[in-house]
């Protein structure tokens, strides 16, 4: 008998619907599947504190035979966003900022929890909706490799510059792959006046990013997050960490 979540698989070949991801932190031993390589349909991401979240596989339109790791943080259980964020404020510790500031969409969902994790009362949330108050000049063309598509805004609100200008400040987004979003973002907060210092996210994938995240001095700013996945490559077994 035919369902939604069957409909919704089908149209995925190879890869499966993700009703029932993010919605559990588990042991080693609750595992229902290797930790090692070739994967099928799923990634065991591990958390630094030995636990693991399974993540779904999804393709790359652009890169037949290539796939990443997902995690929609919107649609994760409270449970684990609480968790990934509480992970992230831990590896933040060590950098003294003034202000932390969120990147749309799905790195709205961890900010509040890291900023308030780190004794923050509040955080700065940039957006791609443009309000009618808010100035060009205060905006930056953005992309990602899992949102298609171009002419998308950043923004920021510029009622809230008093709390970038001058700050030392940590950005927080769900994950960071290509870079290419986190520059963006990197891009507009400097001409907002802040510093960044470093960037909190829960999953790192790859190395692609490694290179762009530089500071006006050219200098790397540091990228914690509560797990690493890798981008994959197809094989006839599977899926494996690409090289």
């Amino acid at each position: 008998m035919s369902t939604p979540a069957t409909e919704a698989a089908a149209a995925l070949p190879d890869f499966e619907a993700t009703t029932g991801y993010w919605q559990r932190i588990v042991d080693a031993s609750e595992l229902t599947q290797p930790i090692a390589p070739p994967y099928q349909y799923s990634y065991p991401a591990r958390l630094r504190d030995g636990r693991y979240l399974v993540l779904p596989l999804r393709g790359m339109p652009s890169q037949p035979g290539r796939c990443v790791a997902s995690l929609i943080a919107n649609q994760a259980s409270l449970d684990v966003v609480q968790t990934l964020a509480q992970a992230m404020a831990v590896e933040a510790r060590g950098f003294a900022v003034d202000a932390v500031v969120g990147l749309p969409t799905l790195g709205l969902a961890f900010a509040p929890g890291v900023a308030q994790a780190l004794g923050h009362a509040r955080y700065v949330p940039l957006g791609y909706s443009r309000k009618y108050w808010y100035q060009d000049e205060l905006s930056e063309p953005v992309s990602s490799i899992t949102t298609p598509g171009k002419g998308k805004l950043l923004y920021v609100d510029p009622n809230q510059l008093p709390l970038l200008a001058g700050k030392r400040v940590l950005v927080v987004d769900d994950a960071v792959s290509s870079g290419t979003t986190m520059v963006s973002g990197l891009r507009l907060l400097e001409r907002c006046g802040a510093e960044v210092v470093a960037i909190a996210v829960a999953m790192r994938q790859g190395t692609q990013w490694r290179d762009k995240l530089r500071n006006a001095a050219g200098e790397p700013i540091p990228v914690v997050g509560a797990f690493d996945s890798p981008r994959m490559v197809r094989t006839p077994e599977g899926w494996v960490p690409e090289a």
